[in-house]
């Protein structure tokens, strides 16, 4: 009849009976699982499984679930990350160390020094993870897709992939309508370039969608810009496939070119720029008159100081074929 024990006792005694066990000969093995068997009653099979497994530590591991990212990491940097314009962790990353150093200096922000080296050190990952729940909470909505026109044979079709790197001053041109959803009546529409080569980004915003208006954009553009104008890529719109922007170019000694239809990532650059930019400074409300205009100017001047001088931007390197997806 097998006796009872405490749970302690009974891993105890398999401990002391599985030493034994591992370095006994066939036949001393054969004795232990008796006496194992007549103290306990198990099943023989049972007894050898439990003398043959491998000892279980039972002790709790050390430091594990502990977090170096408290949710004070986590207040600061969505602050820091908010008087940064929302952007991504890359960039945040590299613009941290001064951003937090601008920030205490003028008093908008006050970090414990543990909270400021775990900022410091935290990857551009470790930020997107942290910042992941905001995120979803600040998500904004998907822009309308316009829908192109049909193309002009007078202008050559640049695609995306011939663009081969290019010095600055070659621009990528769009318009962003504010009509709120509604393309009935009038609004303003914002003429957006983009530096291909630099990524600088110049708006100007019109009362109305004309060839004349997007020329003398296009004048108080170039003049804004560090660098000469050297070519201009455009969508197949009417208000740039026509004579007098081509005119235009030919005088100033500019290269014309578009996109093809139906096809956004021809204007990849400039797609971007238009969310990350315009969308996110002026959101998607209806605009019109010329009260709102002169505001919007006034916005876009302050805004292509802050973007052009103070953000960091990041384009690619370099991409290989291997052996049919592109890295």
């Amino acid at each position: 009849m097998s006796g009872r024990i405490s749970k302690g006792a009974k891993e105890e005694l398999i401990g002391a009976l599985r030493g034994r066990y591992r370095v006994s000969s066939k036949i001393e093995k054969t004795r232990i699982l008796d006496e194992f068997k007549a103290l306990k009653g198990f099943h023989r099979k049972h007894a050898v499984r439990l003398l043959r497994a491998h000892p279980v530590n039972h002790e709790p591991k050390r430091g594990c679930g502990h977090r170096i990212y408290d949710e004070a990491v986590r207040g600061a940097l969505v602050i820091i990350w908010e008087a940064g314009d929302r952007i991504c962790g890359k960039r945040l990353k590299a613009i941290l160390p001064a951003l937090v150093d601008a920030m205490e200096r003028h008093g908008h922000l006050q970090l414990d020094p543990d909270v400021r080296r775990c900022l410091l050190l935290a990857s551009a990952s470790t930020l997107d993870r942290l910042l992941r729940p905001i995120r979803k909470e600040a998500k904004p909505h998907k822009r309308r897709r316009p829908r192109p026109k049909k193309p002009s044979g007078s202008v050559r079709v640049r695609t995306f992939s011939d663009w081969n790197d290019p010095p600055p001053g070659y621009l990528e041109i769009d318009f962003v309508d504010h009509n709120g959803g509604s393309t009935a009546g009038a609004y303003i529409h914002s003429l957006v370039a983009v530096d291909i080569c630099s990524g600088w980004v110049e708006s100007i915003p019109l009362l109305a969608k004309s060839q004349e208006l997007v020329v003398e954009a296009l004048e108080v553009i170039s003049r804004q810009l560090p660098f000469p104008v050297l070519g201009i890529d455009s969508d197949n719109d009417s208000a740039f496939i026509n004579d007098t922007l081509l005119v235009y170019c030919q005088g100033k000694h500019i290269e014309f070119t578009r996109s093809r239809a139906y096809r956004k990532n021809d204007q990849a650059w400039i797609e971007q720029k238009n969310g990350s930019v315009i969308r996110r400074f002026v959101g998607y409300d209806r605009f019109a008159g010329i009260v709102a205009g002169q505001a919007l100017a006034t916005l876009y001047q302050a805004v292509r100081l802050y973007v052009n001088h103070f953000q960091p931007s990041f384009k690619l390197r370099e991409k290989e074929k291997i052996p049919s997806k592109v890295k």
